[in-house]
């Protein structure tokens, strides 16, 4: 395996210098894929609508294709499902990325085209072992074996000749043969649909393997593990795992599991690193050691356009290309892809950090925040807050959710936290007071409304019993693969259905 790792370190390096070229020229880029996309699309249905034949410029484009959310595209993407092409794309579409999402309950099903599983999804996994392999040039990862946790995916039941299932699954599908060689578990056992039948038999499969890097949502490797550990008596991962050496992680942020990780892998020399990357396309790669920001990915058959968050539900908002954003400012993001999403809010929001080259962090959702009271609480408040009380308190997080307390006769509103701890605060009062103040100091808008209790009240925070999260999610028939739990939420849908759902247990 010294040979095949030598050789793949090399191949992977090799890609750094296409990046490059977007990196030194990201406007230029952005508008070639653009070119390509409305020439690619110009004969399909939607691209007749809007008469893409006659678009030259950036401009025209915003103009006459409306800003899109998944509802309004949903007519189109049922008529591929059952069996229509030249819809939204040209080339013929037989795979759909199921997409449960965190703000709404009702599955998204998402193209996946022939050149959105080469040009994006794939690319962006090997620019991602690129950079890794650039930035740990004595990496042995390719010596063992990948283990990623993924969902399930299942014959599409308007067309036998469709499929569908979560992307990690999509992925899995249709990989090259050869990569079946450095990946585990095996296929059949990775595409399983019962998660707790799946947690086992990875287990099993992979307890005398040599695991070098891990792929996936970090809540349902935590679960593999606790397991993996009970079941040999061992004391952490690397004992199991001697060669561990990479977790490449996203779909949720990393700070409230970051400690979970230090304890069951125990090793400085394990590397951490971010993705961006949704059933819609692959976005954003942690290019430097120890960073939280991510490079955008400029070359993969995506066009990226940015809205300020206040205005999405307009169907032509003022809207800012690469060139027009700024550093430190909120914005929700809009692509048009090569799987025939035209001008989509993907429901995500970005923060710029750099504009040279153009690296982010990811602030939140667009439907998932808190402002009941105009306090405009994102994730991005929510992740930092906890850190800093978990820190202060020893304390760390296994899962939480948040929402808020609506204004009644006589009472004043505030925000009600859900959490339930791994390791539970040294000081639960001093928690909470640190949670509130650190908020206050990351949110202007939150700190006027907490100014002497004149719109809210400090938070109000109820730990959660052991077990808790997992199973409200076993319940709703969501465990493992992409499906995460809501953070934060404008109503109290989900607190009120946990709190329910604990007490029917009790």
């Amino acid at each position: 395996m010294s040979v095949l790792n030598s050789v793949l370190s090399w191949f992977m390096k090799k890609r750094m210098h296409q990046m490059e070229l977007f990196i030194k020229y990201p406007i230029e880029v952005q508008q070639e894929v653009l070119r390509k996309l409305l020439s690619s699309a110009k004969y399909t249905e939607w691209g007749k609508k809007y008469e893409y034949s006659s678009i030259k410029t950036a401009e025209d484009y915003r103009e006459r294709v409306p800003v899109s959310t998944y509802e309004q595209l949903q007519p189109y993407i049922e008529r591929l499902m059952r069996g229509e092409q030249q819809v939204l794309w040209p080339s013929e579409v037989r795979w759909f990325a199921k997409s449960s999402g965190t703000t709404n309950d009702r599955s998204k099903f998402i193209p996946v085209t022939e050149e959105a599983l080469e040009d994006c999804h794939y690319k962006g996994t090997k620019d991602l072992l690129s950079i890794y392999c650039n930035l740990n040039p004595d990496t042995q990862m390719f010596s063992g074996k990948g283990l990623t946790i993924g969902g399930s995916h299942q014959i599409n039941q308007l067309n036998s000749d469709s499929y569908y299932g979560d992307l990690s699954a999509v992925l899995m599908q249709n990989l090259p043969f050869w990569a079946e060689f450095i990946r585990t578990p095996e296929l059949s056992v990775a595409l399983l649909e019962n998660w707790e039948d799946k947690v086992i038999k990875i287990g099993r499969e992979t307890l005398n393997q040599d695991v070098t890097n891990l792929a996936g949502v970090p809540t349902w490797l935590i679960v593999l593990f606790k397991w993996m550990l009970e079941h040999t008596g061992k004391s952490n991962m690397l004992e199991i795992w001697p060669n561990l050496e990479v977790y490449f992680h996203g779909g949720v942020s990393f700070a409230p599991y970051r400690e979970q990780f230090k304890a069951l892998i125990p090793s400085e020399k394990m590397w951490y690193m971010e993705t961006y990357n949704a059933s819609e396309g692959f976005f954003g790669i942690t290019d430097q050691p120890g960073s939280s920001e991510m490079l955008l990915m400029l070359d993969y058959g995506i066009y990226f356009e940015f809205m300020d968050p206040a205005d999405v539900g307009q169907a032509f908002p003022k809207t800012y290309n690469l060139e027009e954003v700024e550093a430190d400012r909120n914005y929700a993001v809009i692509i048009s892809t090569n799987a025939g999403l035209w001008r989509y809010l993907i429901g995500d929001t970005i923060r710029f950090t750099s504009l040279n080259p153009f690296r982010f962090q990811i602030s939140g959702r667009t439907k998932h925040f808190i402002n009941a009271f105009g306090e405009e609480l994102i994730i991005e408040n929510a992740e930092g807050a906890l850190q800093t009380a978990c820190l202060a308190t020893g304390a760390t997080i296994r899962d939480y959710t948040a929402g808020p307390v609506f204004l009644t006769a006589g009472t004043k509103g505030g925000h009600e936290w859900l959490i339930e701890f791994e390791q539970k605060p040294s000081d639960q009062e001093l928690f909470n007071s640190l949670l509130d103040q650190k908020l206050r100091e990351l949110n202007s808008d939150y700190d006027a409304k907490r100014q002497k209790d004149l719109a809210l009240i400090a938070p109000i925070v109820r730990v959660m019993p052991d077990g808790t999260f997992y199973d409200w999610m076993k319940k709703r028939g969501k465990l493992g693969g992409q499906n995460k739990v809501p953070r934060l939420a404008n109503e109290r849908k989900f607190v009120e259905d946990i709190l329910a759902f604990i007490q029917l247990a009790q």
